[in-house]
């Protein structure tokens, strides 16, 4: 084969394996909802959505930050019809986005739900690198779901799946004002899991010596602006 027409064949199939390359929407169009799903509020949104979430090649993780979950169990005024039947995860979070205060952000492979007040960039610190590589080469489990969970039960899942100490402690006041996390993730690599957690209860996490320390996300957040409501 000549090489300009070798050359043309390649930029042509490079051409078409973008064009072909699966968007986030894409994978959640094909997972559905459940039956009888009209209307998702704060008594059925998130246990309903994080079930639904499938395995799939683009998205490895759903995460409601602590925005999003705020919106239902704290300021209760998160509440969106859906109109396609049956519905699938892509219409669930399209309602979202359309009738409430709550976003959608793909920060690759991670799909945050999440409000303005949420940062979308985890804060860590990496104070021995053997660890934290270490971390990246070990495998969270293959697939959880996590409904409103404390830290406690977080972190006994963190220490067993990467072998690495997770502080703080079980029952330790350091975790008090960690968020519940709320997500669920299929086949997340070890440091895709810490960055998962840490978005999901708002905390930042520092590697040390064979351990990682969570604490509090301090950083300063900007309120959703209500007038900002869809009507």
């Amino acid at each position: 084969m000549k090489p300009r027409l070798l050359l043309c064949l390649l930029v042509c199939l490079a051409q078409f394996a973008l064009s072909a390359a699966e968007t986030w929407p894409d994978a959640l169009s094909r997972m559905p909802l459940g039956t009888n799903v009209t209307q998702l509020n704060r008594t059925n949104c998130v246990g309903i959505m994080l079930r639904a979430f499938q395995s799939n090649d683009v998205v490895k993780a759903l995460i409601f930050m602590p925005g999003a979950t705020d919106e239902f169990y704290f300021f209760r005024r998160a509440r969106a019809e859906l109109s396609a039947s049956p519905a699938s995860l892509l219409d669930a979070v399209s309602a979202l986005t359309n009738q409430t205060l709550i976003r959608a952000t793909f920060r690759p492979p991670l799909l945050l739900l999440h409000t303005s007040e949420d940062l979308l960039e985890p804060a860590f610190k990496i104070e021995h690198q053997p660890t934290a590589d270490k971390i990246k080469q070990a495998r969270f489990v293959a697939h959880g779901v996590y409904n409103d969970r404390d830290w406690d039960y977080l972190r006994k899942v963190l220490k067993s799946s990467l072998r690495t100490d997770m502080r703080p402690p079980w029952r330790s006041r350091d975790s008090w004002h960690f968020y519940r996390n709320s997500f669920a993730a299929w086949n997340l690599t070890g440091w895709e899991a810490l960055e998962a957690t840490a978005l999901a209860e708002e905390t930042t996490f520092t590697v040390r010596p064979k351990q990682v320390v969570f604490e509090m996300d301090t950083r300063p957040r900007i309120a959703p602006k209500l007038e900002a409501f869809p009507h």
